[in-house]
């Protein structure tokens, strides 16, 4: 084998958001879909300068940066360098999809996106009403002079004015954009056309009533991006929700990383915020005329037919036991596909729970909790109806923190045993435990999942969730559990051994190691071999030096990797027979899927862990084997679409570009085609 070499993990991830920026720039995707890719786009953006660019600054000054193992566009330049080239361009191609074509399409279908304060009079007149009635409640006023402790938060919209100078000599100041208080955009319908303003340019338009008596010389939209990781420090000691309650007041205040602003900014002005926020280290970026364009995703809609068409989930279908889902489950495993499947069929699972006379305890984990969660309330429920429930919550899940205290808190009030986040570890696993009394002996009930107990990124994340009574799983789930009331990392003497779970920090990095070893043995005795996998995120380089070593011994490796991806493909000697697929489409590719072809008797699993180094190494994930042969036929099929996908999908290629996928003799949109697979199936039953 060739030595190995790998895509940087961050530029690997900003083609990724380059693909989710092209679906903007797809004629097959309805009109105001397209729109909302572009708020997807710049929200992911947003993160990526608030979490990994603090990281490659940092990574850009140290003096032993260089990995000469990893591809970079331009190897004359950092990795941090190379990022802020590729955001540049990106950013270029974000301007011109919405001006040169979004807003020209959206005028076709009777919608005027009004920018750059270029209003027609009557619409003036009543965003002027507008301003005086709704934005003034909101709008903060601050001079840029010594004496003013004004601090810009992260993220937050301002608009920098230049002013005459005045007898006290303040000739800049900021303005605030309420963006979080109301709607980014105004909207007014009149005369059959409807229109939508930036709440920006209002405020712009009516500056003179915030400095009467003042030439206004110019007005520039600012963004100061700050980095968001939390300063925790992992230990026993204390309180963590208190700590970590405490580090999410001082988010906002963190180092700046960036500062946008709109073109034209005079340097004067430029120099001034710079010098009186301190944000010499902070890369300046000239953006467009607006920031924040994740607001997009609140683009008013006049007409739905300029969404996607609603497409209900299949409704589950009992077999069995109509009157209860758990004795259903005991009869046969169920596999459940959201958003293809309704999540319902999960929230039955813990309202029953709740009710049942027959149930004496629950156990589940929670990564990141619905705002308003039905689970959440029937686990409450739960506990004040007598049973015992013990929820895992992981107070370290980035952003979702706040939520996910707030409502540990109301478990805890209402009697729920709450279990809160291991040091240094996070637990990303998506499990959960119910034992009942049958008779005088105890059943096991288990769910296992790909994806968050979240009722509703459900509606848009393509997940699977298993709903067992295999008495193997369910046995080794109850250890996972107990493991988890320990709260500490595990250790060289922990008796704990799972022989059909994939649990990190025990036996998952090495049990697909074995997996990938036993295609690798198959291959080289002549023996059919293939490995399908299908992940979020592929980093760690243990397992991909393994797909490598797997793909010279001859085995073919089928991957559909939605995000980063640092193996490289079609490298000869390396990696040619390494296929690498990338899915951007209506929903988000979310489950993880792990097939092996094992000389014909193939073998199935799914979980929570990506093969990332955080998963691997960081955090408690659970995978699981599929063994009811009806699901492996099901899971199978779906892969299969999505791997005959030639709308959707692109493929990588060996200098990480998306390559539309050539093969178009039969169109295959893989989401719509699983969709009708999956409802077809609930009929049959």
């Amino acid at each position: 084998m060739d030595q190995p070499i790998y895509f940087n993990r961050d530029i690997s991830w900003l083609y990724f958001n380059e693909r989710v920026l092209l679906e903007a720039a797809s004629a097959v995707v309805p009109l105001v879909e397209r729109v909302r890719f572009l708020s997807i786009y710049s929200s992911n953006l947003d993160e990526f300068y608030r979490v990994r660019m603090p990281v490659l600054l940092a990574m850009a000054d140290a003096s032993d940066a260089g990995n000469s193992q990893e591809i970079l566009p331009d190897l004359s330049l950092s990795a941090y360098e190379n990022a802020r080239q590729i955001v540049n361009r990106q950013q270029q191609l974000f301007g011109d999809i919405l001006v040169n074509e979004l807003i020209l399409e959206l005028f076709k279908a009777n919608i005027t996106l009004v920018y750059n304060s270029l209003m027609p009079d009557s619409i003036q007149l009543r965003s002027r009403d507008y301003f005086f009635k709704k934005l003034a409640a909101y709008l903060e006023i601050n001079t840029l002079n010594a004496g003013n402790n004004f601090f810009p938060t992260n993220n937050s919209l301002y608009i920098a004015v230049e002013l005459d100078r005045n007898s006290a000599g303040d000739a800049f100041a900021i303005v605030t954009i309420p963006s979080a208080a109301v709607s980014r955009f105004y909207s007014i319908s009149e005369n059959g056309h409807h229109y939508v303003i930036f709440i920006d340019d209002i405020i712009k338009q009516n500056l003179p009533f915030l400095f009467p008596g003042r030439k206004i010389s110019g007005a520039y939209s600012i963004k100061i991006t700050r980095d968001a990781d939390l300063a925790l420090r992992d230990e026993f000691e204390g309180d963590i929700a208190e700590k970590i309650e405490y580090q999410l007041t001082q988010r906002d205040l963190g180092i700046a990383t960036r500062l946008l602003y709109q073109p034209g900014i005079p340097n004067r002005l430029l120099q001034t915020i710079v010098s009186r926020f301190r944000l010499f280290n902070a890369a300046r970026t000239q953006g467009g005329n607006y920031h924040n364009l994740k607001d997009l995703a609140s683009f008013p809609v006049p007409d739905h037919a300029l969404l996607y068409p609603t497409n209900a989930p299949a409704e589950f279908h009992f077999k069995y036991a109509y009157e209860s889902l758990f004795n259903e489950i005991r009869q046969r495993d169920v596999l459940i596909n959201p958003p293809y499947s309704s999540y319902e069929t999960v929230l039955r699972f813990f309202n029953e729970a709740a009710i049942s006379q027959d149930v004496e305890e629950i156990h589940t984990t929670m990564y990141r909790v619905a705002s308003e969660s039905r689970i959440v309330h029937a686990l409450i429920s739960a506990a004040r109806n007598g049973k015992a429930v013990t929820v895992f919550v992981e107070l370290k899940a980035r952003f979702d923190e706040a939520n996910n205290i707030k409502w540990a808190k109301r478990m805890k009030s209402a009697g729920v045993k709450i279990i809160y986040s291991i040091p240094n570890l996070k637990v990303h696993s998506k499990i959960a435990l119910v034992k009942r009394n049958s008779n005088g002996r105890t059943e096991y009930t288990g769910l296992l999942a790909t994806g968050n107990l979240n009722e509703s990124t459900a509606r848009f994340y393509t997940d699977h969730v298993l709903l067992t009574a295999h008495q193997n799983l369910t046995r080794e789930l109850e250890l996972v559990f107990m493991f988890l009331r320990k709260r500490r990392k595990p250790v060289e003497n922990d008796r704990v051994e799972f022989d059909h779970l994939l649990v990190s920090q025990f036996n998952l990095q090495q049990k697909f190691i074995s997996l990938v070893d036993n295609e690798i043995g198959n291959a080289k005795k002549g023996l059919p071999s293939a490995i399908t996998i299908k992940l979020n995120n592929l980093e760690e380089r243990v397992l991909i030096n393994k797909l490598y070593e797997a793909s010279c011994a001859g085995v073919r490796i089928n991957l559909i990797v939605r995000s980063i991806c640092c193996l490289v493909p079609g490298v000869k000697g390396l990696s040619e027979n390494i296929t690498i697929r990338r899915i951007v489409d209506r929903y988000l590719e979310h489950g993880r899927v792990f097939i092996f072809h094992n000389n014909g008797n193939e073998l199935f699993f799914l979980g929570s862990s990506d093969w990332m180094n955080r998963n691997v190494y960081s955090r408690i994930e659970v995978c699981f084997p599929l063994y009811d042969r009806a699901l492996q036929l099901q899971l199978k099929h779906l892969i299969e679409l999505q791997l005959q996908d030639n709308q959707a999908a692109v493929t990588i290629n060996e200098q990480l570009q998306n390559i539309p996928v050539v093969n178009k003799q039969t169109e295959v949109r893989s989401q719509m085609a699983i969709a009708e697979y999956v409802k077809n199936l609930e009929q049959d039953l």
